[in-house]
């Protein structure tokens, strides 16, 4: 058999078959059919006519909003300051920024819990608090690498020449650098917004009795109820398609270079 490029695209086929294809093709069966496997719409309508959904719904993009924009008010200023200061050590801080990614998630989680308990002695006083903090904690370098790789590639003679043409520094950086650092915030925002909306792991750990999308799912399928929690997962997978489109609005350039650290 002649060997081609193609060929080795096979195991990646194979491995979006087996991983990807088949368990949506499942979802949607389950999503769209009752306990004797007949199609129906019930599903789908008791998921907008749920009080209880609904609020987790509501509670989860509250969550992932809050979670966003903290992350994202934080982690411009730093990457700004480490893309444009002169430092020489400037790669030993992101480093700094990069090493609790590979710390294990339980253990990081964990240490916060032990500090939040001794700041606030109870936690169950705070608990949309506590989950933005765990949430922030978690992802904010998802949101400031992005941001940084893409200012730290900017052009430097844009900045001069906005500077030559009258511009002090904060309208060149209205006007120039924030326009173009677009690509980066963009990047981040989906980095951290889509995750923050179902992990249910930090609530968990930070003793959160509140549900979110991800837990909301998984509680229906302790309970056995596939269905119900097949429909949840496909209208969140939807909410999330959605939102991934219209946050793609950039072109593929600007993508590669909000996301390339990471």
């Amino acid at each position: 058999m002649k060997f081609s490029r193609k060929t080795l695209g096979i195991p990646y086929a194979l491995f979006l078959l087996l991983f990807v294809v088949i368990p949506l093709i499942v979802l949607f069966y389950y999503a769209f059919t009752n306990g004797q496997g007949q199609f129906t719409l019930k599903n789908l309508i008791g998921f907008f006519t749920d009080p209880n959904t609904l609020g987790t719904l509501f509670y989860s993009l509250l969550i992932a909003i809050c979670t966003t924009l903290v992350c994202l008010l934080i982690a411009y200023p730093v990457a700004y300051i480490l893309a444009t200061s002169k430092l020489k050590k400037k790669a030993v801080i992101i480093m700094l920024f990069v090493m609790p990614m590979w710390i294990n998630f339980s253990l990081r989680i964990t240490a916060l819990k032990e500090i939040l308990t001794l700041i606030e002695g109870n936690l169950a006083y705070h608990p949309f608090l506590n989950s933005v903090i765990g949430m922030t904690y978690d992802f904010l370098p998802f949101m400031i690498l992005p941001i940084y790789n893409t200012i730290a590639k900017l052009d430097p003679f844009l900045i001069e020449a906005a500077r030559d043409l009258g511009a002090d520094e904060r309208k060149a950086f209205l006007h120039v650098t924030l326009p173009l650092s677009v690509p980066g915030i963009v990047s981040g925002i989906s980095m951290v917004f889509l995750p923050a909306m179902t992990n249910y792991v930090v609530l968990d750990m930070l003793y959160n009795s509140t549900y979110i999308m991800g837990s909301l799912i998984g509680s229906y399928f302790s309970a056995y109820n596939w269905h119900g929690g097949s429909m949840i997962a496909l209208v969140l997978l939807g909410i999330i398609c959605v939102f991934t489109l219209l946050m793609g609005g950039q072109n593929e350039e600007d993508a590669r270079t909000g996301g390339a650290v990471l």
